[in-house]
């Protein structure tokens, strides 16, 4: 597996092993010791997610303001481009974003840590959109900031309107959302 850092060191882009030929292809997509060791992180995932989309359907930017999950993300159908933001105060990175295509012939996942708001957009027909998380689901504590917030001004590639949940179409700038504390463990 190869793991590289983004512009946002913490948020890295894992591209496992692809073993293909004329049949089709094999690969791990994942392996607890394989991905601690190449991250150098010691993550335990507690919660599987499989959502699938339609073309042009937009969700984020979501996160849980208490149990802050790390996410391993991927699509196994389609095409997304895939959003993590930085919302730790204190960070020399908070507020900038970090944005990657993950498809299902790139094979590629990114790792959203703790302590980061997470979004997509889908630019295929539909999408199948994976991902593995670090804390359980806690509709207590989850919130959603405006996807497209002009303080954090993400390059969406859209060419239509997006399809926004009516969640989604709440959420609020960054400005006025609750962020994590330097103090609090993200």
């Amino acid at each position: 597996m190869k793991v590289t850092p983004t512009t946002i060191p913490d948020v890295l882009i894992i591209e496992p092993k692809v073993f293909g030929d004329a049949r089709g292809f094999f690969y791990e997509s994942f392996n607890q010791k394989a991905f601690n060791e190449a991250t150098e992180l010691d993550v335990n995932f507690v919660q599987d997610n499989h959502s699938r989309s339609a073309k042009g359907v937009l969700r984020g930017l979501h996160y849980q303001v208490q149990q802050p999950q790390g996410k391993l993300v991927r699509v196994v159908r389609g095409a997304v481009f895939d959003v993590a933001v930085d919302i730790r105060k204190g960070s020399p990175t908070f507020g900038k974003w970090e944005g990657i295509e993950l498809t299902e012939d790139n094979h590629k996942q990114l790792w959203v840590p703790p302590g980061f708001a997470h979004g997509f957009v889908v630019l295929s027909d539909s999408a199948d959109f994976l991902y593995k998380t670090t804390e359980y689901y806690a509709p207590a504590h989850d919130r959603c900031i405006a996807w497209n917030d002009p303080e954090i001004g993400i390059d969406w590639p859209l060419t239509i309107e997006p399809s926004l949940s009516a969640k989604d179409q709440q959420g609020i700038g960054l400005r006025d959302a609750e962020t994590y504390s330097p103090c609090e463990p993200a």
